[in-house]
């Protein structure tokens, strides 16, 4: 056993029992590097990388390997979602180094933490262009040994590079007087997988945020092509392989450029951004009826499986599931043939029909379920009414579910990160909006109320994890947004003072002045090299981007136009590298779009005002806040001064100033349209 047995995350406790003597990322490990005047490797990765177990089986559990490794370097392994401030700096090392970056990542460090050499999977024998990871680790031994002021020299340089790097996409403001979205959509659309849905060619990921960004352009422009490839990508992601189509739940990324194989790790925050893109699509008036009610079955689906298999008791939400079971990625998802058959007898035919299942399977010998066909459309070839083929369908998959159930479980992550639940309980609002379902709601307050009782800190500050006290900017604005988008499902004032109280804390120990952006780390924090900001929408919308829509709601909400200012030079330092790289900056696109647009500023009063509120809400109306009350209240701005009625009054107004109140949804409709 080595020193990660004290840990308690999943990742570093599945390494505790190898022959290498990790230390976590501390202080200790650091100290004895110096001491000894011995490199560092820090190998950092995630309790459901599949590549992270394969090099764990192959290399850290060789008992030569392993005492190469002791002898010649201090051993660090770190838990990427524990730590995605260490994790930044030292991808962006590969990056620089390599041209790409992954997981498992292994980066060679002199004793002071300064990178000199890093790359991703090694093989244990020379295999892919690469040397085997023994190889590697004689040869930087050697370096150590004989050139060390080559590796000290490389190692200056490449930090200067990753702080030069940091603020390249922080640009002065265009000349153009405005946010260029239609340029923003031509860009995206040159990305269009006009076959597949999705953008580019494989490996595919969800894209979520640029979907929504194309949900919201067609909103603003009524650009139909915007709005068809969000929804087109949206029905082959939710009938394809990356979908779990008996249980719920979607994989992180499909490997394939048709969406049939997952990698079949399935991460909470994926499940969180889809749901609430998923939410939004079903608001649109332009989906047919058969659209909307597949759309909304796989958000039951979804936060069905979100409920059974990745909540704990108390209302926090786990991390994630393995890619692997039995030590084979995706065993615990597939199925032969004959196996359904034994299951469903004679709705096994229909079955398979529906979701392309054969003898010889469509993956090494398996069958990942998809359906190539939509249910209306299968439905009408066969003869059968869409909502009796439903009902085939759930029933069979329901009893597939109970015999997948006796087979070996994938890995479960059960770290509860404050950022990933609070995206979650975004999720959860979105899908009540959808769907009206009071279960939903219900199920974000009761995550809020323990995030609150197990997270929060004394005075006012966040933890990220169980283990780590320090929050990262993403937590607390992807925290903030969820308490914004609870209120706006309760209109309980109360986390609206949440809000306003963890952002003036965010203001206080995050914020650059000279940029007008945030650093990624606690001014407190001190045990990483430096402060970087996290600036890029990736899989995860960035902390500055959702702080950026942060600031513009709730500088309406509670009247702080100092914090709308804020939001402002933020998009003005990012609408040009918006503009040209729109992929990789969604979330900053659609802030930007809203700032263009201007929000409504919506108030509801009256006897009736949060069920009209509500209303109001099943439709998609992306640059939007609202706040609601049966009687004016002088603590919310936006509500002061407005007299309700019996059946609630609608307030529409643009900066404070408001039209005359309305009573009835289509007058409300008119007003926002016109």
């Amino acid at each position: 056993m080595n020193r990660l047995q004290f840990e308690s995350s999943p990742y570093l406790l599945q390494h505790a029992h190898n022959p290498v003597d990790w230390y976590p990322w501390s202080e200790e490990a650091f100290e004895r590097a110096r001491t000894e005047q011995k490199p560092v490797l820090v190998s950092i990765g995630y309790s459901t990388c599949h590549w992270c177990h394969v090099m764990e089986r192959e290399s850290f559990e060789n008992p030569d390997v392993a005492a190469f490794m002791n002898e010649n370097f201090i051993n660090i392994k770190v838990d990427r979602e524990e730590r995605p401030d260490v994790d930044a700096i030292y991808m962006e090392a590969c990056q620089l180094l390599t041209g790409s970056g992954g997981w498992p990542l292994n980066c060679f460090l002199t004793p002071t933490a300064r990178p000199f050499y890093a790359g991703t999977y090694f093989p244990p024998r020379p295999a892919f262009n690469r040397p085997s990871w023994l190889q590697l680790l004689q040869h930087l031994a050697r370096i150590w040994d004989t050139q060390r002021e080559v590796a000290i020299e490389q190692s200056e340089k490449l930090l200067g590079n990753i702080r030069r790097n940091d603020g390249v996409f922080i640009q002065p403001p265009p000349s153009a007087p405005n946010f260029d979205a239609a340029a923003v959509f031509a860009r995206i659309r040159d990305q269009f997988d006009f076959a597949e849905g999705g953008f580019g060619g494989a490996p595919k990921f969800p894209s979520t945020m640029t979907l929504h960004w194309l949900l919201h352009w067609h909103y603003v422009s009524g650009n139909t092509e915007a709005l068809s490839h969000a929804v087109f990508s949206l029905e082959k992601m939710m009938r394809g392989g990356i979908y779990d189509q008996i249980g719920g739940g979607f994989a992180r990324y499909a490997t394939d450029r048709a969406w049939l194989i997952p990698h079949f790790e399935k991460m909470l925050y994926d499940n969180a951004l889809l749901v609430k893109v998923l939410a939004e699509a079903v608001k649109s008036p332009a989906l047919t009826a058969g659209q909307v009610n597949e759309f909304t079955a796989v958000i039951h689906q979804t936060l069905a499986y979100i409920e059974r298999e990745m909540t704990d008791p108390d209302g926090g939400f786990f991390a994630a599931q393995d890619a692997d079971s039995e030590g084979e990625e995706g065993k615990f998802y597939v199925w032969s043939k004959a196996e359904i058959a034994s299951v469903l007898g004679e709705d096994a035919d229909l079955f398979c029909d529906f979701y392309g299942v054969s003898e010889t399977g469509n993956w090494e010998g398996h069958n990942i379920l998809w359906c190539e066909q939509s249910p209306a459309a299968f439905a009408g070839a066969n003869n059968l009414e869409p909502g009796q083929l439903q009902k085939k369908l759930s029933d069979s998959a329901a009893k597939l579910l109970a015999r997948r159930s006796q087979r070996v479980w994938p890995g479960l992550d059960h770290k509860i990160l404050v950022g990933w639940n609070a995206l979650m309980v975004s999720g959860y609002a979105a899908a009540y909006t959808a769907t009206g379902k009071a279960a939903y709601r219900s199920a974000a307050s009761k995550n809020l109320a323990y995030l609150e009782r197990h997270f929060m800190q004394p005075d006012g500050s966040w933890k990220h994890s169980a283990s780590q006290r320090f929050a990262f900017l993403e937590d607390y604005a992807w925290l903030i947004a969820a308490w914004l988008d609870v209120y706006q499902i309760d209109f309980n004032s109360r986390w609206l003072f949440l809000a306003e109280a963890t952002t003036e804390y965010v203001l206080a120990h995050f914020y650059e002045e000279e940029t007008g952006l945030f650093f990624f780390t606690d001014v407190d924090q001190t045990d990483i090299l430096f402060r970087k900001k996290d600036i890029y929408d990736n899989a995860t919308p960035s902390g500055n981007s959702t702080m950026a829509q942060n600031l513009q709601r709730l500088g309406i909400l509670l009247d702080r136009r100092d914090w709308r200012e804020i939001a402002s030079r933020m998009l003005s330092a990012m609408r040009a590298t918006v503009e040209k790289y729109p992929l990789s900056f969604a979330r900053w696109g659609a802030a930007l779009l809203t700032d263009a647009q201007n929000i409504h500023e919506i108030a509801v009063v009256g006897d009736n005002a949060i069920d009209k509120a509500l209303e109001i809400q099943r439709g998609f109306l992306p640059n939007m806040v609202i706040a609601a009350s049966r009687e004016p209240s002088e603590q919310l701005p936006l509500l002061a001064g407005k007299p309700g009625a019996a059946d609630a009054l609608i307030y529409v107004c643009r900066d404070f100033t408001c039209r005359q109140p309305v009573v009835t949804l289509e007058e409300f409709r008119a007003l926002v349209n016109s």
